[in-house]
């Protein structure tokens, strides 16, 4: 996860300290520990150590900070060795600055980081009394873990059961075949690795929420319909029923005290492009059955969880390349909707622009086009900036593979809704 703030001038860093002391002592001053026993449960421990503020040493003009904010979301995060979590700063030429946080999605999630860090401006950060790494011995923690795994024997026993009816019901009503095979590339072509290209807009909050409420729908529905407008024009694959997939991130995190790293379910929805530049009610009714199914699935996978532990990895790598199979090809619409004020207050003044996104490392053209590219559109409504924030990444082999064919696509897309807005 990536968040940025954008101010027109120099940003106070006493604040910008502060919260950076802040994050390293609430839910993101933590880290994953492995178990010695190979299925014990991993556990969380302090972060004793979190990275520094990098401030660069040189402004950058204006036009470079696309360009930045994708360096900076390319440096090492790692929840086990640390740091899982690292925060820069950009002083630009033209007077303005712009702030970086990049998370581990392993250590939270986007809503719980934006938890995280509207605690961490209030300066009510709690402690969440983490032990420190490498506090047990091998013995204890051999001893510990075990007991714990007998314990869990019944509830591990009772997944087991349930995962044998999902594999059944898969085989049975699931399409999916083997893994496709990559496209053919010559030895060594193809592994350089590939920033997948991302663009922001922000539209007036009130054009926003107007458009939807004219075409029949929400501002959810809207961004969920934007999604798939996007998928059609990006040349992303339909479905039998011209229809796209859109699977709709869901947020299950509903206390501040939720400690979960991933606190997400998904719905999919199968909306008509085709449809929603004009009308949005048969999509919204769409969203609406979706996510109905998806609370009854969540409730069904919640008794494979205990299973985790006992997964090798192979299994893993099987699990990612049947998702990796869909023939849905599903594009992902992730809303954060409205996060109020303060998160665009860093250093305790309004910034004037902001956006937070997923973001990937490691890709590379090989397994871009393997997969058939990739499509992620992330929103959220910022009231103290008076914008939406829209963040859209994507990579469509032979189609989109920049920013500025990006830009020109999302332009025109726009344009299809009567929206107008700054794209960077």
């Amino acid at each position: 996860m990536q968040t940025v703030w954008i101010y027109e001038h120099a940003v106070d860093l006493d604040p910008v300290r502060r919260v950076h002391k802040n994050l390293s002592r609430g839910l993101l001053g933590r880290r994953i520990e492995r178990s010695p026993l190979p299925f014990g449960r991993y556990r969380w421990v302090s972060d004793p150590e979190p990275a520094d503020i990098d401030i660069a040493e040189c402004a950058r003009p204006r036009a470079e900070l696309s360009d930045w904010a994708d360096e900076r979301s390319q440096l090492p995060v790692d929840p086990e060795t640390g740091p899982g979590w690292h925060i820069g700063v950009l002083p630009l030429t033209d007077g303005s600055t712009a702030v970086s946080l990049v998370i581990s999605h392993y250590v939270m999630d986007g809503i719980g980081a934006t938890l995280a860090t509207i605690q961490a401006i209030l300066g009510t950060s709690p402690d969440l009394g983490y032990p420190p790494p490498h506090s047990r011995t091998r013995l204890r923690a051999l001893v510990e873990d075990a007991r714990e795994t007998v314990r869990d024997a019944p509830e591990v026993a009772r997944a087991l059961v349930a995962a044998t009816r999902e594999a059944r019901r898969r085989r049975r009503e699931d399409p999916r075949s083997a893994p496709s095979r990559p496209v053919a590339l010559h030895e060594g072509e193809g592994d350089e690795p590939v920033v997948l290209p991302g663009v922001t807009i922000w539209i007036d909050l009130n054009d926003w929420d107007s458009r939807a409420k004219a075409l029949g729908g929400t501002s959810n529905t809207l961004a969920a319909g934007l999604t798939a407008k996007l998928a059609e024009r990006l040349g992303r694959p339909l479905r039998d029923d011209g229809t796209v997939a859109v699977e709709l991130i869901v947020n299950d995190r509903t206390t501040m005290d939720d400690t979960r790293a991933v606190a997400v379910s998904f719905a999919r929805a199968h909306i008509d492009p085709a449809r929603v530049t004009t009308d949005l009610r048969d999509a919204r009714a769409d969203i609406k059955e979706s996510l109905k199914a998806a609370q009854q699935a969540q409730e069904e996978s919640t008794q494979l969880v205990a299973l985790t532990p006992f997964t090798p990895k192979r299994g893993w790598i099987q699990l990612v390349n049947w998702a990796l199979n869909d023939p849905d090809h599903p594009v992902v619409c992730s809303n954060f909707g409205d996060v109020g004020s303060v998160i665009s207050a860093l250093d305790g003044t309004q910034c004037e622009y902001g956006y937070a996104r997923g973001t990937r490392q490691h890709a590379t053209r090989r397994w871009l086009e393997r997969i058939g590219g990739q499509l992620q559109v992330q929103f959220l409504g910022a009231p103290g900036l008076g914008k939406t924030c829209i963040h859209v990444l994507a990579y469509q082999p032979g189609a989109v593979t920049a920013k500025p064919a990006l830009r020109e696509l999302i332009a025109r897309t726009l344009a299809e809704f009567d929206l107008t807005g700054k794209i960077d």
